[in-house]
C-alpha cells in the first residue's frame, strides 16, 4: 500500500478535503488525521480493484479488518471511520452513492485504562502534611493560615467523601433554597448535587469535620460580605477549578507524594481503599453517586490488581526463576 508521503489524493478524495477545510472548519490535526485515512481508504480501493463509488459494505469491513491487522489502535481506526462516513454521507447528498456503506460499521472498543489511585500511605501522607499550614508560599502564592486550612478540609473531603471536584467547589457555607450543596456539620453529612442533577448525601469523617471546623474559623478572614460558597479564593469568591488543581498539585509535591496528583485522583482513591476494606461494591456505588453498578466495578480491578502487587512481592512461588540450561 502507499504511504501517506508518497501517495496523492484523487481530485474526488481532494474536492472532500477542500469541503472539510472551507466548509467545515477542521481544524488542521484533524484534517491531517482525515486526509490519511482516505489515503488508506484510496489505496485499499486500489489495490482490490474497487472504484469507491461502488464499494459496499463488505468491502468496507474488510478494510477496517486490514487497519487492525495493520496493528492501528481502536481510536486511530475509529477516525479513519469518521473520515470515510463523512466522505460517503457527502457523497450522498451530492447524489453520487445511494447508500453510505459505512452505516453500521463500529470500530473495536478501546479498552478503558484503570482509574489512577493513590496508594494508602500517599494519601495518608498528602492529608496529614504538616508543611500544608508552616510553609510561606504554595503555587508560588503567599500561604496564610486561612489558606492552609481551607486547603487541608478540601483533601479530606475530596480523599474522605469521594466527591467529585464539581460536587466540592459547589458546597456552600449553609443550606438554603437555590444551594447546590452544603455539609451539615452536626449530622456528619455533605448534601451535594452529582451528576445528571442527581442530589445524595455521603458521611462526612472525624477527619474531615475537624478540618472543616478549622477551616470555618478562618473563612470570615478570605469571603467577601455575602459570599455563600464554602471554600472561597484568595480574592474572595468562589474557588474555580483550575485553583484547586495548581494548589493541590503542589501540595502532593511537597508532601513526597511521586506522582501528579489531581482531585478526581482522590475521589479514585476513597472509592479503592474503601471497597478494599469492606468489600461492599453497593455501598461504595451508593457513595459516588454512580447510576450503574458497572462503572463502580472498575474499582475491583483496581482492588485486584493491588491484591496482584502484594502476591508479586511477597509469595515464594511469585518470584521468578532463572531459566534453565
Amino acid at each position: 500500500m502507499e504511504t501517506a508521503a508518497a501517495a496523492t489524493l484523487s481530485p474526488e478524495l481532494q474536492a472532500f478535503v477542500s469541503h472539510l477545510q472551507v466548509e467545515r472548519r477542521l481544524a488542521a490535526r484533524t484534517l491531517a488525521m482525515y486526509t490519511e485515512a482516505l489515503l488508506r481508504l484510496q489505496a485499499y480501493a486500489q489495490a482490490d480493484g474497487v472504484l469507491l463509488a461502488q464499494a459496499t459494505p463488505l468491502h468496507l469491513r474488510h478494510w477496517v479488518g486490514q487497519l487492525r491487522r495493520r496493528g492501528l489502535a481502536p481510536r486511530s481506526i475509529a477516525i479513519a471511520l469518521a473520515a470515510w462516513r463523512g466522505l460517503f454521507r457527502w457523497w450522498g447528498r451530492q447524489g453520487v452513492v445511494q447508500a453510505n456503506p459505512v452505516d453500521g460499521i463500529r470500530p473495536p472498543k478501546a479498552p478503558k485504562p484503570l482509574p489512577k489511585a493513590l496508594a494508602v500511605e500517599q494519601a495518608m501522607a498528602l492529608a496529614d502534611h504538616p508543611g500544608a499550614i508552616t510553609d510561606p508560599v504554595v503555587a508560588g502564592r503567599a500561604n496564610t493560615p486561612a489558606l492552609a486550612a481551607r486547603d487541608a478540609a478540601i483533601v479530606e473531603l475530596l480523599y474522605g467523601s469521594g466527591l467529585r471536584i464539581a460536587e466540592l467547589l459547589g458546597l456552600d457555607i449553609a443550606a438554603h433554597t437555590d444551594a447546590a450543596g452544603w455539609v451539615d456539620l452536626p449530622d456528619a453529612t455533605a448534601h451535594v448535587l452529582g451528576k445528571g442533577s442527581k442530589r445524595r448525601s455521603v458521611p462526612v469523617g472525624r477527619s474531615a469535620l475537624a478540618a472543616l471546623q478549622a477551616w470555618l474559623a478562618l473563612r470570615p478572614q478570605l469571603a467577601a460580605a455575602g459570599e455563600r460558597a464554602l471554600f472561597v479564593s484568595q480574592r474572595g469568591t468562589r474557588l474555580v477549578p483550575n485553583q484547586l488543581r495548581s494548589r493541590l498539585k503542589d501540595q502532593a509535591r511537597r508532601a513526597g507524594v511521586p506522582t501528579a496528583v489531581h482531585p478526581h485522583m482522590l475521589r479514585h482513591s476513597f472509592a479503592s481503599h474503601l471497597l478494599q476494606s469492606s468489600g461492599d461494591l453497593r455501598a461504595v456505588q451508593e457513595l459516588l453517586g454512580h447510576a450503574s453498578i458497572s462503572t463502580t466495578q472498575v474499582y475491583t480491578k483496581l482492588d485486584f490488581q493491588h491484591l496482584a502487587k502484594v502476591y508479586d512481592a511477597a509469595h515464594p512461588r511469585a518470584k521468578r526463576r532463572p531459566p534453565a540450561r
